[in-house]
């Protein structure tokens, strides 16, 4: 018996997007990670590349669409398959501690990664108590 908490999870987001291809759409898994001047989002994105890529900002929403084409062999026939071929999509909406014009992205190995930097009014900083 397969373990279902491993399979893709199918968009349920997808209605508002317009769609050019047809087919399934996925929402990639996703880790977020924060440390004090970044915030680093990596998503699962198997069968992309970065040709197939297309991440946007637009007001504050950040979405990432990645296209999939299946590459069996032509003398191939599937008996039997697991895994599912499909985009992705994943939208976030960013808030304002984030710096949205230094937002770099990098692919490998299947996995996007995402780096937010933190706008500098949103860093910690220690105020030092001054005598009066």
């Amino acid at each position: 018996m397969a373990d279902t908490s491993l399979q893709k999870k199918e968009s349920a987001e997808v209605e508002r997007v317009e769609r050019t291809r047809s087919g399934r759409t996925f929402l990639p898994a996703t880790d977020i990670l924060e440390n004090e001047n970044e915030i680093i989002l990596m998503a699962d994105m198997p069968g992309s590349d970065e040709k197939s890529i297309d991440i946007t900002l637009e007001n504050r929403q950040l979405t990432i669409l990645g296209s999939v084409s299946p590459s069996l062999d032509s003398n191939m026939e599937t008996v039997y398959s697991e895994y599912e071929i499909g985009d992705y999509y994943r939208a976030f909406t960013l808030s304002d501690t984030i710096d949205q014009s230094k937002i770099k992205a990098s692919f490998q190995d299947g996995v996007l990664t995402l780096t937010l930097p933190k706008a500098e009014e949103a860093k910690s900083r220690k105020i030092s108590i001054q005598n009066a």
